[in-house]
């Protein structure tokens, strides 16, 4: 029987020596390496953390004592330890796991983590609420040297040196979040694990001492007393005891005794205690170690060699996006680049390969980087910014007040818009619409495939406006021709894809090519003959072809005209939204609309394509749902405005 089959929850861990403790780990790590390699997963993260999970789980009585996870991605070995290791092979599957912690799926999930940077501060929250209550537990976050550059890590980080609540902070210094970590802090938290052989040699030291007779003893408590001096001669200027947060390490973070020591002696402090635990990100499995980026959030691979199972024939929208982008920065050198961490997730990596002085990488800082990027077109550069959807709606403040009520020309790439498969709520990319929409000055385009993309980002360096493409995680329909030239799209115009006598159907980004199927099969069907506009511009609208679709609108045989939107983002707020109020400023009456989205909901996690199904958004469920409501299905009534 191996360890892992002797552990069902954490209180399990305390029967365990700490070579049978070193045994589960490598069980651990190898089981992980499985789910991952079968179903795809954060692999380099979770390798590196399994001995800190270990001894923090040893040490601390969770879930009395609370223990937050900033980011989660990291959390595959907590799930094993809490009770989860018969569903672990459920991650990213349909009614499985979810690949980061969630609070209604175990009570030692203390909270839903699948942005960066906010352990801190609800460590502080969760802390305060305890003394005030006048309990008695731990509250210990774990956070990534990554996740520290974000600015709600270090507004946190300066309240607690000014509050002081009795708190642990782990420190997972990784030295990478997705991306090597870059910037001053990333450089601090270097110069202090230069620090180690202080560590090393002190503790030989004490080892020597206790062996001297009579006078050891003392010797050390002697040797204690004078270590703050010591260290701030080796280890001077620690950014975290400046700001009143007492610093602990570096501590190897695959050392199983020398994490339980520090974290015992950190439960005895009435203050704020950072632990500084350096690991390794991949630690385990040699492929991982060797490239931890491209095992980051990994695709199923094969364990013996780390050979991706199915190599994309078809570049994504990240890649193309990434093409475009370096093609027009060999022509204008005004063009430079921004990223958030994340140069190979949004296609970055490919102009920074070709141009490394015009791409800048600010770490885990969106807000930071919307505000540079608006400085960098005021000073006449073109700054253009690869973002996911989902990371994009850290930056609102900065999108309206700093960027389009000064109408800056700052152009974004939206990466993973719409529904992404695998992560569950806190990743998918719905809302980006809903919330650009309102915003003045500003220009939301969403392109139908990799030539319009190209040709919008083109455009989007013509027209001088804050600029937003959007485009989802996945293949685009063919390889992009690098030789084809650019077309200029004119601002707010849509393209009429499809005439129909029934009815229109107005669609946004790569439903357009799933819209046509499914008509053309209404069509062949004698079921309807609906028309297919490719919206192209979501804001502003092609107002213009929009009303003359709908006003030419004719009674046959007894039936209302049609009109359907179609759109892979939420419908509150969306795009379908905007066209049912232009239907209704232009007082058009007499026909009957079917939105077709994402209703207000939370995500479960699926697959892309089970959720594209679940929502009705490919050809099949368009085409199902079209036909439904035509037959007058009272399930689509609820879509239906006359």
């Amino acid at each position: 029987m191996g360890q892992l089959d002797r552990v069902n929850s954490p209180k399990d861990l305390a029967q365990l020596s700490i070579e049978e403790l070193q045994e589960l780990s490598r069980e651990i790590r190898q089981l992980i390496v499985e789910v991952v390699s079968r179903n795809g997963g954060h692999l380099s993260s979770n390798l590196g953390a399994v001995d800190l999970t270990i001894a923090l789980h040893r040490i601390f009585d969770a879930p009395k004592d609370r223990i937050i996870w900033d980011v989660g991605h990291q959390c595959y070995t907590h799930k094993i330890l809490t009770g989860r290791k018969d569903r672990i092979f459920t991650i990213r599957e349909k009614g499985g796991l979810i690949g980061y912690p969630d609070i209604k799926e175990s009570e030692y999930d203390v909270l839903n983590t699948g942005h960066a940077s906010t352990s801190i501060a609800f460590a502080s929250g969760l802390a305060l609420a305890r003394d005030r209550m006048e309990q008695d537990h731990h509250v210990v976050c774990v956070i990534g040297d990554g996740a520290l550059t974000g600015g709600v890590a270090l507004e946190a980080l300066n309240h607690i040196g000014q509050i002081k609540p009795r708190l642990i902070i782990i420190l997972n210094d990784n030295k990478m979040s997705i991306a090597p970590n870059v910037g001053g802090i990333s450089r601090h938290l270097s110069y202090l694990v230069a620090g180690r052989p202080y560590i090393r040699l002190k503790e030989l030291v004490q080892s020597i001492l206790k062996f001297i007779p009579g006078i050891g003893r003392s010797m050390i408590d002697l040797a204690r007393k004078l270590e703050t001096l010591i260290r701030t001669v080796m280890v001077p200027g620690s950014l975290f005891d400046e700001l009143g947060v007492k610093y602990i390490g570096p501590i190897n973070g695959h050392n199983l005794r020398e994490m339980e020591k520090e974290f015992e002696t950190a439960k005895k402090y009435d203050f704020p205690v950072l632990l500084h635990v350096v690991t390794k990100k991949g630690f385990g499995y040699a492929p991982a170690v060797e490239s931890p980026s491209n095992y980051h959030s990994s695709s199923p691979f094969h364990i013996e060699n780390g050979r991706f199972k199915k190599e994309p024939s078809i570049p994504s929208y990240s890649t193309v996006f990434g093409q475009t982008l370096t093609n027009l920065m060999a022509r204008d050198p005004k063009i430079v680049a921004l990223t958030a961490a994340m140069p190979d997730g949004t296609g970055l990596d490919l102009a920074s390969a070709r141009f490394p002085d015009r791409v800048y990488d600010v770490g885990i800082a969106e807000q930071y980087m919307f505000d540079l990027a608006g400085g960098l077109a005021l000073g006449k550069l073109c700054p253009v910014i690869g973002i996911y959807s989902t990371f994009l709606q850290r930056s609102i403040d900065q999108i309206i007040h700093d960027i389009s009520l000064m109408n800056i020309p700052v152009i974004v790439g939206i990466d993973r818009s719409g529904l992404v498969g695998g992560d569950g709520a806190t990743h998918q990319g719905i809302y980006d619409m809903s919330l650009l929409r309102a915003i003045p000055n500003l220009v939301l385009t969403a392109p139908k495939d990799e030539r319009e993309l190209a040709d919008l980002l083109y455009t989007a360096t013509q027209l001088g406006k804050p600029f937003f493409i959007r485009y989802p995680k996945e293949s685009a329909r063919k390889a992009l021709d690098l030789d084809e030239p650019f077309r200029l799209l004119p601002l707010g115009t849509s393209e009429l894809c499809r005439q129909g006598r029934d009815g229109v159907v107005f669609a946004a980004g790569p439903q357009v090519y799933s819209v046509l199927n499914a008509v053309e099969r209404l069509s062949e069907e004698k079921v309807i003959e609906l028309g297919v506009v490719n919206l192209r511009y979501i804001k502003p609208l092609d107002s213009g072809l929009i009303s003359e679709q709908i006003k030419k609108r004719k009674s046959i045989l007894g039936k209302r005209y049609k009109v359907i939107t179609v759109e892979e983002g939420s419908l509150v707020g969306g795009v379908g939204e905007g066209i049912r109020d232009l239907i209704f400023k232009n007082k058009i009456r007499s026909l009957d609309m079917l939105q077709i989205g994402v209703p207000e909901c939370e995500i479960p996690v699926a697959s892309r394509t089970e959720l594209l199904d679940m929502f009705g958004l490919n050809e099949e469920g368009i085409y199902r749902r079209i036909r439904s409501w035509i037959n007058g299905d009272p399930s689509e009534s609820y879509h239906k405005d006359s």
